[in-house]
């Protein structure tokens, strides 16, 4: 009689991959890139009904898309990321419109706030990269109170984006073990997040249009201030580098919808609303 051992691949370094993540964002200037995705920020805020005075955290707030819309609607609002120079272009940019915001750092997976602070949690295309998935759900259920909301926007995998982090990981392979991040952008992957804490989910699935001159313009964007694409190019030698712009062009051209004269390449994302129990 024989017997058959299992193996087991080994668990994912959550701590080494958040390292090399927090570097990755902290790298190139994603604010450049993060101002143009605004829009989803305020549709966001409207689909999540933040009200005036109600506590709003936003998650994985970059440079602030949600945590401005929040606070335009006279919320009382903090603003949370692992990335200090991030949070520092939010601060920027609510001074120069005059909200009043908290801006705190903040890790998704290990959020330093009671039970119940917050009315509504908001991220957009944030907390999605956050390399623990269930971690990251658990904390936004546990910091908002019964009641409230968590409204999250995420990129699909079949989007514009989530074909981009598949290309550019067929060049330079992510950590193993690790969960795509545009699982986040799937209904099923939602409901096994949240629903067993969730009295209600609404998915509504959305388009935002990347608007550049044109393919070679988003690659010199995204290349100099983009953090992932940033790194994948530093980690590949020159030939290397000539083929990924080369697929990345391809999927550019396949994707514009402006013909010839423009870039504007629409990328689906999920718009989800959780209403705890």
């Amino acid at each position: 009689m024989s017997s058959v051992l299992e193996t087991r691949a080994p668990a994912p370094d959550f701590a080494a991959i958040k390292q090399k993540q927090q570097a990755t964002w902290a790298s190139g200037d994603y604010a450049v890139v993060g101002t143009t995705l605004q829009i989803v920020g305020e549709t966001l805020a409207e689909a999540a009904d933040v009200r005036a005075g109600e506590r709003v955290l936003d998650v994985a707030a970059g440079n602030g898309n949600a945590t401005l819309a929040a606070a335009r609607r006279f919320a009382q609002v903090t603003s949370t990321d692992y990335v200090s120079a991030l949070l520092d272009k939010g601060a920027a940019r609510a001074a120069a419109e005059g909200l009043n915001v908290q801006f705190q750092p903040a890790d998704a997976e290990h959020l330093p706030f009671a039970d119940g602070s917050f009315d509504v949690v908001l991220s957009t295309f944030g907390v999605m990269f956050a390399p623990d998935h269930e971690r990251s759900a658990h904390e936004m259920l546990r910091v908002v109170r019964s009641g409230g909301r968590i409204a999250l926007a995420n990129w699909t995998p079949e989007s514009f984006i989530g074909r981009l982090f598949k290309l550019i990981g067929a060049h330079v392979p992510p950590p193993a073990g690790l969960k795509p991040p545009a699982l986040w952008g799937t209904e099923s992957h939602i409901a096994e997040l949240f629903g067993a804490q969730a009295a209600h989910i609404h998915t509504q699935r959305k388009h935002f249009n990347f608007r550049y001159r044109s393919a070679a313009h988003w690659i010199q964007v995204f290349r100099d201030y983009y953090g992932p694409t940033q790194k994948a190019f530093s980690a590949l030698d020159a030939k290397g580098q000539a083929a990924l712009e080369r697929d990345i062009v391809t999927l550019l051209d396949r994707s514009n919808v402006a013909g010839a004269a423009s870039l504007v390449v629409p990328s689906e994302y999920l718009e989800i609303v959780v209403t705890k129990r």
